[in-house]
């Protein structure tokens, strides 16, 4: 018996907004009654006393002391900077003559 009905799976490929038609709908639900399956599987493996991890190696984060670093000039500042005039970046437009009065 199935739990997952073809209204189901429909409403789950429109939440992932997925577009199925009518004959791709079977599958779906098909391939979701699957996944359920699984994840049973899963539910049945003894997990007590196993620590929980967020990596299957162990993964040391770098990190470097929160100290002030020197300043840029501004030459600097703009150096890499798409565009620029002197000192100055230079940005699209974004609003028009109208909207800035």
């Amino acid at each position: 018996m199935s739990r997952i009905a073809p209204e189901d799976a429909k409403r789950v490929a429109e939440l992932a907004r997925l577009r199925l038609d009518d004959a791709e709908l079977p599958a779906m639900t098909a391939h979701l009654e699957r996944i359920l399956e699984y994840v049973d599987l899963l539910m049945e493996v003894e997990t007590d006393g196993i620590e929980p991890t967020a990596h299957a190696i162990p993964l040391a984060t770098p990190t470097r002391s929160d100290e002030p670093a020197g300043e840029f000039t501004p030459e600097q500042a703009v150096a890499n900077a798409p565009d620029a005039d002197g000192t100055a970046f230079c940005v699209p437009k974004v609003l028009d003559d109208e909207a800035a009065s």
